[in-house]
């Protein structure tokens, strides 16, 4: 019988300064910081419930960088599922997910069972290069989930993580280790406002 790990891995891919690290920031410590430091490697780690009983979801955030293709690889193939993060403030994020993309597929072989989530972060700023519905498109085109996020407002951002683990058809997971819901989505609702809602 293969082993059933307690690991959970999720790894967020992205380009330079899309938010990767603000978005699972955000999401582990609740925290938000305004200057940008390039991240080579770190691994978060969050107690989630998995088949009624507990495990630990294991957060890769990557570089945005493309000088280490050896540790992309082996992010990808230890992967459970990926967040792919892109600001809607640069086309060329966008552009950039798509060699990882298609690494994925390579490395994995048939993802229509993995969790992917394309990302649309920094949906607070007022200056859009990328549209929601382009996002929506590429997302179908992937046949993954789509979400835009504001790491700052900490808009969908416990959202991302909890539809992620929805698309998990193996094993049954939550965030909500008791089952109560959060007063995250009530603070949710006053923020649709500054953010393109589908």
């Amino acid at each position: 019988m293969p082993e059933q790990s307690n690991d959970y891995n999720v790894v967020v891919f992205g380009a330079g300064g899309v938010g990767k690290s603000s978005l699972v920031l955000r999401f582990v410590k609740g925290t938000f910081r305004e200057t940008y430091i390039p991240t080579i490697e770190d691994t978060y780690r969050q107690v989630i419930s998995c088949d009624k009983s507990v495990c630990t979801l294991q957060i890769t955030d990557t570089t945005g960088s493309h000088q280490f293709p050896a540790m992309q690889r082996l992010s990808i193939s230890k992967g459970h599922a990926f967040i792919l993060v892109y600001s809607i403030c640069s086309r060329q994020s966008l552009e950039e997910l798509k060699p990882i993309y298609q690494q994925i597929l390579q490395i994995k072989g048939n993802i229509e069972n993995i969790p992917v989530m394309l990302v649309g972060n920094k949906c607070d700023e007022t200056v859009k290069e990328v549209d929601n519905k382009v996002g929506e498109a590429l997302a179908k085109e992937w046949k993954c989930a789509f979400m835009e996020t504001s790491a700052k407002l900490n808009y969908n951002v416990k959202e991302l993580f909890q539809e992620l683990l929805n698309l998990e058809k193996r094993r049954s997971m939550s965030l909500n280790i008791d089952g109560k819901k959060s007063k995250q989505q009530k603070r949710t609702e006053k923020l649709k406002g500054k953010c393109s809602i589908m």
